[in-house]
């Protein structure tokens, strides 16, 4: 049977630099903050993020959290 362990956190933010002219699509810009505490919750991730936004120049697109697992057999 496989277990699976998160090992590492990482909260990225995405902000909107334009918009490309001929797909329409937003042209991002990432930001990734490693480290996070692998218990933190989603309201503790939100909380950062709104406290980081207004030292931003960009508008924020989008919050991601990126977890990182490993995989072992018991």
């Amino acid at each position: 049977m496989a277990v699976s362990q998160t090992i590492d956190s990482r909260l990225q933010l995405a902000f909107q630099t334009g918009v490309d002219g001929t797909t329409g699509k937003a042209i991002l810009k990432n930001k990734t903050f490693n480290n996070v505490k692998l218990d933190a919750t989603a309201d503790q991730l939100m909380a950062v993020t709104t406290a980081l936004i207004p030292l931003q120049t960009l508008t924020l697109y989008s919050v991601k959290r990126n977890d990182s697992s490993l995989l072992t057999v018991e």
